[in-house]
Protein backbone atom coordinates (compact mmCIF):
# COMPACT_ATOMS: atom_id res chain seq x y z
CA UNK A 1 0.00 0.00 0.00
CA UNK A 2 1.49 3.20 -0.83
CA UNK A 3 -0.11 5.01 1.84
CA UNK A 4 2.33 3.32 4.29
CA UNK A 5 4.83 3.80 1.96
CA UNK A 6 4.15 7.15 2.02
CA UNK A 7 3.97 7.28 6.27
CA UNK A 8 6.94 5.71 6.76
CA UNK A 9 9.04 8.44 4.05
CA UNK A 10 7.37 10.82 6.43
CA UNK A 11 8.70 8.96 9.66
CA UNK A 12 12.03 8.44 8.39
CA UNK A 13 12.47 12.44 7.84
CA UNK A 14 11.53 13.16 11.19
CA UNK A 15 14.26 10.88 11.89
CA UNK A 16 16.49 11.97 9.81
CA UNK A 17 15.99 15.95 10.31
CA UNK A 18 18.50 18.07 12.42
CA UNK A 19 16.91 18.31 16.22
CA UNK A 20 17.10 21.27 18.14
CA UNK A 21 19.17 20.69 20.96
CA UNK A 22 17.65 20.56 24.72
CA UNK A 23 14.18 20.02 23.24
CA UNK A 24 12.08 17.28 21.41
CA UNK A 25 11.62 19.25 17.86
CA UNK A 26 13.12 18.37 15.16
CA UNK A 27 13.36 20.88 11.56
CA UNK A 28 11.40 19.80 8.94
CA UNK A 29 11.83 21.29 5.65
CA UNK A 30 8.44 22.24 4.98
CA UNK A 31 8.46 21.92 1.25
CA UNK A 32 8.96 18.26 1.75
CA UNK A 33 6.62 17.68 4.59
CA UNK A 34 3.72 19.31 2.40
CA UNK A 35 4.43 17.50 -0.73
CA UNK A 36 4.06 13.96 1.24
CA UNK A 37 1.03 15.08 2.81
CA UNK A 38 -0.75 15.96 -0.57
CA UNK A 39 0.58 12.66 -1.91
CA UNK A 40 -1.25 11.11 0.95
CA UNK A 41 -4.58 13.28 0.37
CA UNK A 42 -4.50 12.04 -3.14
CA UNK A 43 -3.88 8.68 -2.24
CA UNK A 44 -6.25 8.52 0.71
CA UNK A 45 -9.70 8.53 -1.34
CA UNK A 46 -8.69 6.00 -3.56
CA UNK A 47 -7.39 3.88 -0.76
CA UNK A 48 -10.46 4.29 1.42
CA UNK A 49 -12.90 3.79 -1.77
CA UNK A 50 -10.64 0.51 -2.17
CA UNK A 51 -10.99 -0.59 1.76
CA UNK A 52 -14.62 0.25 1.17
CA UNK A 53 -15.39 -1.81 -1.96
CA UNK A 54 -13.62 -4.89 0.05
CA UNK A 55 -16.13 -4.57 3.24
CA UNK A 56 -18.76 -4.44 1.01
CA UNK A 57 -17.74 -7.54 -1.19
CA UNK A 58 -16.59 -9.07 2.08
CA UNK A 59 -20.27 -8.28 3.49
CA UNK A 60 -21.85 -9.65 -0.07
CA UNK A 61 -19.99 -12.83 0.44
CA UNK A 62 -20.74 -13.06 3.76
CA UNK A 63 -24.45 -12.71 2.94
CA UNK A 64 -24.33 -14.92 0.22
CA UNK A 65 -22.40 -17.88 2.40
CA UNK A 66 -25.33 -16.91 5.07
CA UNK A 67 -28.19 -16.98 2.31
CA UNK A 68 -26.03 -20.21 1.00
CA UNK A 69 -25.94 -22.24 4.60
CA UNK A 70 -30.01 -21.40 5.25
CA UNK A 71 -31.05 -22.54 1.96
CA UNK A 72 -29.03 -25.99 2.52
CA UNK A 73 -30.22 -26.15 5.96
CA UNK A 74 -33.64 -25.80 4.81
CA UNK A 75 -33.05 -28.50 1.98
CA UNK A 76 -31.82 -30.55 4.76
CA UNK A 77 -34.85 -30.09 6.89
CA UNK A 78 -37.23 -30.76 4.17
CA UNK A 79 -35.02 -33.96 2.96
CA UNK A 80 -35.40 -34.90 7.09
CA UNK A 81 -38.83 -34.39 7.21
CA UNK A 82 -39.88 -36.23 4.05
CA UNK A 83 -37.36 -39.08 5.34
CA UNK A 84 -39.90 -39.00 8.54
CA UNK A 85 -43.01 -39.07 6.35
CA UNK A 86 -41.57 -42.20 4.06
CA UNK A 87 -40.63 -44.25 7.63
CA UNK A 88 -43.87 -42.91 8.78
CA UNK A 89 -45.70 -43.72 5.75
CA UNK A 90 -44.00 -47.59 5.53
CA UNK A 91 -44.59 -48.03 9.29
CA UNK A 92 -48.30 -47.23 8.72
CA UNK A 93 -47.98 -49.68 5.54
CA UNK A 94 -46.83 -52.09 7.34
CA UNK A 95 -49.12 -51.58 10.25
CA UNK A 96 -52.06 -51.79 7.58
CA UNK A 97 -50.41 -55.07 6.84
CA UNK A 98 -50.16 -56.55 9.32
CA UNK A 99 -53.30 -56.10 10.47
CA UNK A 100 -54.72 -57.49 6.60
CA UNK A 101 -53.37 -60.90 7.08
CA UNK A 102 -54.33 -61.16 10.77
CA UNK A 103 -57.70 -60.81 9.79
CA UNK A 104 -57.48 -63.07 6.49
CA UNK A 105 -55.94 -65.46 8.89
CA UNK A 106 -59.05 -65.44 11.46
CA UNK A 107 -61.21 -65.69 8.27
CA UNK A 108 -59.32 -67.89 7.34
CA UNK A 109 -59.44 -70.50 10.37
CA UNK A 110 -63.35 -69.19 10.45
CA UNK A 111 -63.72 -70.74 7.04
CA UNK A 112 -62.25 -73.62 7.82
CA UNK A 113 -64.00 -73.98 11.40
CA UNK A 114 -66.89 -73.77 9.65
CA UNK A 115 -65.91 -76.06 6.35
CA UNK A 116 -65.08 -78.84 9.32
CA UNK A 117 -68.52 -78.01 11.06
CA UNK A 118 -70.65 -78.44 8.04
CA UNK A 119 -68.72 -81.38 6.57
CA UNK A 120 -69.08 -82.69 10.11
CA UNK A 121 -73.08 -81.93 9.71
CA UNK A 122 -73.38 -83.17 6.89
CA UNK A 123 -71.85 -86.37 7.79
CA UNK A 124 -73.98 -86.86 10.60
CA UNK A 125 -77.39 -86.84 8.63
CA UNK A 126 -75.62 -89.03 6.28
CA UNK A 127 -75.07 -91.16 8.70
CA UNK A 128 -78.56 -90.80 10.28
CA UNK A 129 -80.12 -91.60 6.88
CA UNK A 130 -77.50 -94.63 6.57
CA UNK A 131 -78.91 -95.34 9.98
CA UNK A 132 -82.21 -95.64 8.95
CA UNK A 133 -81.42 -96.50 5.39
CA UNK A 134 -79.93 -99.93 7.44
CA UNK A 135 -82.85 -100.78 9.42
CA UNK A 136 -84.89 -100.54 6.96
CA UNK A 137 -82.99 -103.02 5.15
CA UNK A 138 -82.70 -104.90 7.81
CA UNK A 139 -86.25 -104.48 8.65
CA UNK A 140 -87.09 -105.54 5.38
CA UNK A 141 -84.81 -108.68 5.30
CA UNK A 142 -86.58 -109.69 8.83
CA UNK A 143 -89.99 -109.33 6.79
CA UNK A 144 -88.85 -111.33 4.09
CA UNK A 145 -87.28 -114.13 6.74
CA UNK A 146 -90.94 -114.38 8.34
CA UNK A 147 -92.78 -114.58 4.76
CA UNK A 148 -90.42 -117.21 3.30
CA UNK A 149 -92.43 -120.57 3.12
CA UNK A 150 -90.31 -123.25 4.56
CA UNK A 151 -89.65 -126.27 2.78
CA UNK A 152 -89.59 -129.36 4.50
Amino acid sequence: MEVLAIIDELEELIETSKRIPMTNKVLIDADVFLDQLDRLRSILPEEIRQAKWLVRERERFLEEARAEAERVKEEAKVYLAKMVDDSEVTRQAQSVAKEIVTHAQKVAREIRLGAADYADELLSRIEELLGRSLESVQKGREELKKNRPIDD
